[in-house]
């Protein structure tokens, strides 16, 4: 059980040093490393003694002789977890107390105030982590919907791990694709609005990216209308600005309402357009300094052939900016607002080699805080039908994904014939559609294409958001009839499942410590739906609110309460609501 391997670990190394004084401490601890024992059978917790060989020059089975003796030794009169050792073979085999062990985990869960799961892992650490990223041409859809997801876990995890963090967001405000939406409206808007077409405002805004898209297929000449466009919002013309503020104002209050509906929050916004300048004056400073050249066109470039990469572009020759001239300009002024010991970017993994370039530029030009710059990438997400594009407005709107999530949800609720309140039954069917979403995006590892398949995630069965929100619940209902006690003794004895349970509860801080610090969700889906799963067998196969011993009854109703807690918390991690009632 990973909660007590380190007290154990300790132990066992303890006992190496005593049967064998001679051994380099360094050594010792480098060498012991820690087993789960697949027969248990054969004990809760396993220590090889293999690698021991060389270091101790003994064989294996006599060192696991040696250090079980000293182990047995060590527990006498020492305040250390109940159990016994014993060498099976060449390893040093830890059988726990099942019963005390059990009631300790139990406990320490029930007293914990619904924090159990949070560590000090990361504590200490200053953590910005960057995510969703939208452009103010279009709505956010489903590519956008698994950054979400992806940055908003990661960020909670990271808190529940100790660290600091400062979640923020970069508003893409300006460039060539947001003038493009621009021209199409001059073109053909005649001064329509969100209001007066009833439409949600970046959804109106998205329809004039998909037409701009139409019209150019026509006619390509209008691209160079569009840079225009762009270089007369840079040189400040007042009615190129007016119309960009108008249409930016719609996108943004579109956006921000998609977020509220799906649990997304910053502490800080930065928008493109305040931050693209300090960018292309840190360009224009290297070029000055020789870490850049610029071409008889006038293009600004780095040359990083040096590194195993290529040539990057960095100033436009018309003096525009370029995504990473921005980026250069963003992360100076994060470091400038909060000063960060790492910055997490939480973008696709098809901008690699973007990111690789921008790190490289940031160590060029001086800063040493570069080295601390991580790229979160993940895989895209697409449809079973093939890949989403914006331009073609192929793309699966967010808002109306959820929508339909929601109705497919509303159809179950009623079937089982639990629509009784119709406001309370719309409320479960919109946690059951963001649960089947965020957890369908979040239990495959962020590096992975992945295809969403709504049918599939919005199951009551099988690994699915809705299928932990139903164990939830059930634990609810049960504890809503017969509460458990605020403390538990430990039981006479446990039944294999019980100790099953056990065994994953104490886990489940190391597991979210790991998440955290490998920026990776999964971990706790996947452990979440195998915790799920053995407290279904559980409760299927034994009596709890009805046991017939009140020593029984009372252990596996706290048992219950310690596995509610944990689902809530973990759920809570993955930006899942946890429902009482299903």
């Amino acid at each position: 059980m990973k909660h007590y391997w380190s007290t154990w670990k300790g132990i066992v190394a303890g006992a190496v040093q005593e049967a064998f004084p001679d051994a380099d401490p360094q050594q010792v601890e480098q060498a012991l490393s820690v087993e789960t024992p697949p027969d248990t059978g054969k004990g809760d917790i396993a220590f090889p003694m293999f690698p021991f060989a060389k270091v101790l020059r003994a064989n294996p089975q006599a060192i696991a002789q040696a250090v079980a003796m000293e182990v047995e030794k060590a527990q006498v009169g020492r305040d250390i977890p109940g159990g016994r050792a014993e060498a099976l073979g060449p390893y040093v085999n830890i059988f726990l107390d099942r019963p005390s062990v059990g009631a300790q985990v139990v406990n320490d869960v029930l007293s914990s105030l619904g924090a159990y799961g949070n560590s000090d892992a990361l504590e200490g650490q200053r953590i910005t982590i960057e995510f969703s990223c939208p452009n103010t041409n279009k709505p956010l859809h489903l590519g956008h919907l698994r950054n979400d997801a992806l940055g908003e876990s990661v960020a909670r995890l990271l808190r529940a791990a100790g660290a600091t963090v400062r979640r923020v967001n970069l508003i893409n405000d300006r460039g060539i694709h947001i003038c493009k939406s621009m021209l199409a409206y001059q073109e053909f808007g005649e001064g329509a609005t969100p209001e007066s077409e009833g439409k949600k405002s970046d959804h109106f805004v998205g329809d004039y990216y998909v037409r701009y898209a139409q019209w150019e297929k026509k006619d390509p000449s209008v691209e160079e209308r569009a840079r225009e466009l762009l270089q007369a919002w840079e040189k400040g013309d007042s009615q190129v600005h007016e119309l960009w503020l108008a249409m930016n104002r719609w996108a943004i209050e579109g956006i921000e309402k998609t977020y509220e509906r799906t649990g997304i929050s910053f502490d800080q916004v930065y928008y493109e357009s305040e931050t693209y300048t300090q960018g292309r004056d840190e360009i224009l400073r290297g070029l000055e300094k020789g870490l850049f050249s610029r071409d008889e066109k006038g293009t600004v470039w780095v040359d990083l052939t040096d590194i195993g990469l290529d040539k990057k572009v960095l100033l436009r020759a018309d003096g525009t900016s370029l995504y990473l001239t921005q980026d250069i300009g963003t992360a100076i002024q994060r470091q400038q607002d909060w000063s960060f010991d790492q910055l997490v970017y939480v973008v696709a993994s098809e901008q690699r080699y973007h990111f690789q370039v921008l790190f490289e530029v940031l160590r060029r030009l001086g800063y040493p805080w570069a080295e601390n710059l991580h790229h979160l990438a993940y895989g895209m997400v697409n449809l079973p039908e093939g890949k989403m594009k914006s331009r073609e407005g192929t793309v699966v709107d967010a808002d109306d994904l959820i929508d339909e999530l929601a109705s497919l949800a509303l159809e179950e609720i009623r079937k089982k014939g639990r629509d009784e309140d119709q406001e309370d039954s719309l409320r479960r069917a919109e946690a059951i559609a963001l649960g089947a979403l965020h957890y369908y995006l979040l239990q495959t590892g962020p590096v992975k294409d992945m295809i969403f398949n709504p049918q599939e995630s919005l199951a009551f069965t099988g690994n699915t958001g809705p299928y932990l929100q139903y164990v939830g619940a059930r634990v609810s209902s049960m504890l809503r009839k017969e509460a458990a006690p605020p403390q538990v003794e430990p039981p006479r004895e446990l039944v294999e499942e019980e100790w099953q349970l056990l065994h994953r509860i104490a886990g489940y801080p190391q597991v979210v410590a790991e998440a955290a610090q490998g920026f990776n969700p999964s971990l706790l889906a996947g452990y979440l739906y195998e915790t799920a799963k053995t407290f279904s067998r559980f409760y299927h196969d034994h009596p709890i609110a009805v046991a017939e011993d009140p020593q029984v009854r009372t252990f596996r109703l706290g048992l219950s309460r310690s596995v509610m807690q944990v689902m809530q918390h973990g759920l809570g991690l993955l930006n899942i609501p946890f429902l009482e009632v299903m």
